[in-house]
């Protein structure tokens, strides 16, 4: 199996995060892609993030109606931070290693992916899907690529990248889209409008359940 996985806070998952993840699962022809949300992400801790069963349950909310898109609870059911690593050796273990894996990230978090718990393993556990991000060109990719130090070679001068194991890390454009989960949780606490920015079955959930109005705007 072709698995993209796409990792994230998800507090509230919206249609930037949704988008990605169907444009990079046809693009890549993947056969799942997975939105794994953090119980604990060590590079985006911040005071009072919403309990991991309502971020699931708004991503579940989220993706139903993709056939492509499904939700893991992975990270949920282990204590401590949510390293990728360990995420990426527990989904070879569920499907017992038959499966290829792309790890989806946008190109601001891949340049810091040096910061990352035991990162150089990450590049043998799954192939890297990087994606565009506004305001970082994409000549920063090779040379932080080539700084890495872990054997990787540009094919054939496109953007595809490949270490002599076969894993590659391939750049690629998506569709954009101006939502971030900061603002929507400002605008909420405002008491301002957050339709037509993520799912309207989402968006219900919220509201039933009093998410985020009470929550500081510095979350």
């Amino acid at each position: 199996m072709r698995l993209g996985i796409l990792g994230g806070t998800f507090d509230p998952i919206h249609f930037g995060h949704l988008r990605i993840g169907e444009e990079i699962g046809e693009n890549l022809e993947l056969d799942k892609v997975f939105l794994i949300p953090g119980a604990s992400p060590p590079h985006k801790f911040r005071k009072n993030v919403t309990p991991f069963h309502d971020r699931l349950t708004m991503a579940r909310i989220g993706v139903k109606d993709s056939s492509l898109l499904d939700v893991l609870d992975l990270e949920g059911r282990r204590k401590g931070p949510s390293y990728s690593i360990e995420t990426l050796r527990e989904i070879h273990q569920l499907f017992k290693n038959n499966v290829e894996i792309f790890f989806i990230i946008g190109m601001d978090a891949f340049l810091e992916i040096n910061t990352w718990k035991e990162y150089k393993d990450l590049f043998y556990n799954a192939n890297f899907a990087v994606l565009n991000r506004p305001g970082i060109s994409l000549d920063k990719l090779a040379p932080f690529i080539f700084s890495l130090g872990l054997g990787f070679e540009k094919v054939n001068g496109s953007n595809v990248f490949a270490l002599p194991s076969g894993n590659t890390i391939i750049y690629k454009e998506v569709t954009l889209m101006d939502i971030s989960s900061t603002r929507i949780r400002e605008m909420l606490a405002a008491g301002k409008s957050i339709r037509f920015l993520l799912p309207e079955p989402v968006r219900a959930y919220i509201f039933e359940q009093g998410l985020y109005r009470t929550h500081e705007l510095s979350r």
